[in-house]
């Protein structure tokens, strides 16, 4: 299923980590943080001057977002305000 984001929106993955501890114990998923990086899936169409596009792993605001399941995956759609930057490696 093909999902297109209208207005300022995207369409984003988030990126899970394992998480460690300093001692090298591995968290599990009920002690993790929600992450605040995800890859962009699609994009809408950005008039406010945020420029990100499909393939780019970006950071986004703490508690922002919808979450959505398409074809049994998780995704979350952000505002363009929510999203904070882009993550270059």
């Amino acid at each position: 299923m093909r999902f297109k984001p209208l207005g300022e929106r995207a369409l984003v993955k988030l990126v899970e980590r394992e998480q460690t501890t300093e001692s090298g114990i591995v968290l599990p998923d009920t002690a993790k943080e929600r992450p605040q990086t995800a890859e962009v899936v699609a994009v809408g169409q950005f008039e406010n001057g945020v420029q990100v596009g499909e393939g780019d792993v970006i950071v986004f605001a703490k508690y922002s977002g919808t979450e959505i399941t398409l074809d049994g995956e998780d995704y979350m759609i952000l505002d363009g305000d929510d999203i904070l930057g882009v993550v270059e490696s």
